[in-house]
């Protein structure tokens, strides 16, 4: 008799619970790395900063590629929500000093997992705080606040990990989060930027040829979002 295929739901949280460790070692590690960078970086640069969508985002080379000559630095962290963000702001914005600053921070918070009901509103106030404290600290930055990126919900072979993580990203909801993030900048004398032109399908959703998991896209796409960005760059 063949064994039952299914891991068992006690085995499924322990990994569950490694897999969240094995993220924060690396999230940490990662902020220990930009500390050190920071030292050494160059003051009143171009940064980019946020979660795994800019870090993913290979805009360092492409600025280099664009002639570009203010340093360009990526200071996203995957993983990284707007709690996160808060804690280690330091290293991720203030203390590189930007001229400019590109923010894209809060797709992690778009969870009922770890926030509820309420995660919208919890995102949207860690968002003002962020804003805030970048306004009293870098009075004379420029400050874009980009607009969320398209998800995928159509993915062939989707599995349990790449659903729930699409769960509450849904086009509605990413609408409503860019509506308020729009707001906050204009409160905050930021500029609301979405240049996001280009990477949807006829019926609104990530195009599939950009798509990793639904969230995530491959460097196709960021060529895409470079060109709507080189307006703010250059």
């Amino acid at each position: 008799m063949n064994a039952d295929p299914k891991i068992p739901e006690e085995l499924m949280r322990a990994i569950g619970a490694g897999m969240q460790e094995r993220a924060k070692k690396e999230q940490a590690d990662k902020v220990k790395n930009y500390r050190i960078l920071n030292a050494c970086a160059k003051k009143g640069g171009i940064l980019f900063t946020g979660s795994s969508l800019m870090e993913q985002f290979p805009v360092c080379e492409l600025a280099m590629d664009a002639g570009i000559t203010l340093p360009v630095y990526n200071r996203g962290i995957g993983g990284t929500t707007t709690d996160d963000f808060l804690r280690e702001i330091d290293t991720v914005l203030l203390n590189l000093e930007p001229s400019r600053v590109f923010l894209n921070i809060g797709t992690n918070d778009m969870t009922d997992r770890i926030y509820g009901e309420t995660w919208m509103a919890h995102l949207c106030d860690n968002y003002e705080a962020i804003l805030r404290i970048a306004r009293e600290k870098l009075p004379d930055a420029e400050i874009f606040c980009m607009a969320y990126y398209p998800t995928n919900h159509h993915l062939p072979d989707q599995n349990e990990w790449q659903a729930a993580m699409l769960k509450e990203r849904t086009a509605e909801n990413i609408a409503a989060c860019n509506a308020r993030v729009k707001a906050l900048a204009e409160k905050y004398g930021c500029r609301y930027i979405d240049v996001n032109q280009g990477l949807c399908d006829e019926s609104g959703e990530q195009k599939a040829e950009f798509a990793i998991d639904g969230v995530h896209m491959y460097a196709s796409a960021y060529r895409i979002v470079f060109e709507n960005l080189k307006p703010y760059l250059l």
